[in-house]
């Protein structure tokens, strides 16, 4: 029997039920457990929602650099991409970020250690970068990594040959872990550097989603071989070895198993019925605000309660999705009509 092909544009037409998968790994992800628990190992994988994030990132930032707009300049183009990103998650970071660091500072004064601190972690979260303080640092990551996106895309635009810089990226991965004077310089932002390659194999990999190119149907079970290889390893390193090993090792195999994920999850979303697609893509509109929402400001009390691990899930859930969606709105009513005049 003859097995369909994989249609790629298949990950942007699910781009919305993808985001929304991964934000629910991540959140599943962030709800504790023992260490005991035969869970753990399954659970600890949610961490791959913020690789699926990046991918789906990388791809969407392609579209958007190749999307013509007539009479534009180099220049302006770059300068119109960078508002446009700014728009989207600055606003919305700048408001959850003052309202954590800003109470941190008249309370416990845990985060910020003075005005100039505090100024930077709220700006910046410039924390992170310079202690690995990571309460939100996938947003400081995220707004580097597009920073690095339109140099990076024209380049391989211009000059396809430099889509193989991915590898330079996990080659430099090794090198910050086992180089000692570079470990000692940056090894201590390991979860950025980890993350890096599968962002751009996204940009690298969205012209084909653009140009709607297929894959022979024979490829699913190379697909399921990745797949199943990649997290039964990884599952047995959370388990088995975790704390033992340098965790960019087991990132590595995030970028087979985050590309086959993707292709596995869009298989299961073409049967999936209409209602749960919906679902999943309103949790990945919103996607941004939950990350910000979920962890500090919801399931930190959840936590206390002593609940068990599922209860704890949905009940962070579903005080966090409500939340989120005011959120967006009120952001929303600021920032559109800066949109429209950019625009």
């Amino acid at each position: 029997m003859k097995i369909k092909n994989i249609e790629l544009a298949d990950i942007s037409r699910y781009r919305g039920e993808l985001m929304g998968a991964a934000m629910l790994f991540i959140i599943l992800f962030h709800v504790q457990l023992p260490r005991s628990d035969m869970f753990f190992g399954l659970r600890r994988m949610g961490n791959i929602g913020v690789d699926l994030f990046l991918f789906l990132s990388g791809i969407g930032l392609w579209f958007s650099w190749m999307k013509d707009r007539k009479g534009e300049n180099l220049r302006q183009k770059t300068v119109g991409f960078y508002l446009r990103r700014l728009l989207r998650i600055y606003p919305t970071w700048l408001v959850m970020a003052s309202l954590f660091y800003v109470g941190d500072f008249m309370g416990a004064g845990k985060y910020s250690k003075n005005l100039v601190d505090l100024l930077g972690d709220v700006l910046v979260n410039w924390d992170f970068w310079l202690h690995d303080e990571l309460t939100f640092w996938y947003i400081p990551a995220t707004m580097m990594l597009y920073l690095l996106a339109p140099p990076y895309m024209e380049l391989i635009r211009r000059h396809p040959i430099y889509r193989w810089l991915p590898v330079v990226m996990v080659m430099w991965c090794v090198i910050v872990q086992w180089v000692t004077p570079i470990h000692q310089a940056v090894g201590h932002i390991e979860i950025f550097w980890s993350r890096v390659p599968i962002f751009f194999i996204g940009i690298n990999m969205s012209g084909a989603v653009r140009g709607k190119q297929s894959v022979d149907g024979q490829a699913i079970w190379l697909i399921l071989l990745m797949f199943g290889v990649a997290l039964s390893a990884s599952i047995f390193l959370e388990q088995v070895r975790h704390g033992q090993f340098p965790l960019f090792v087991e990132r590595m195999l995030y970028i087979p198993l985050t590309v086959t994920t993707v292709l596995l999850l869009n298989a299961v979303f073409r049967h999936t019925p209409q209602w749960f697609n919906r679902a999943l893509s309103f949790v990945g509109a919103v996607s941004l605000e939950i990350y910000l929402i979920h962890s500090h400001f919801v399931l930190v009390h959840l936590e206390r309660l002593g609940w068990s691990y599922w209860p704890k899930f949905f009940a962070c859930l579903a005080i966090t999705l409500p939340l989120a969606w005011l959120l967006n709105k009120v952001i929303g009513l600021i920032v559109r009509p800066l949109e429209k005049r950019l625009k």
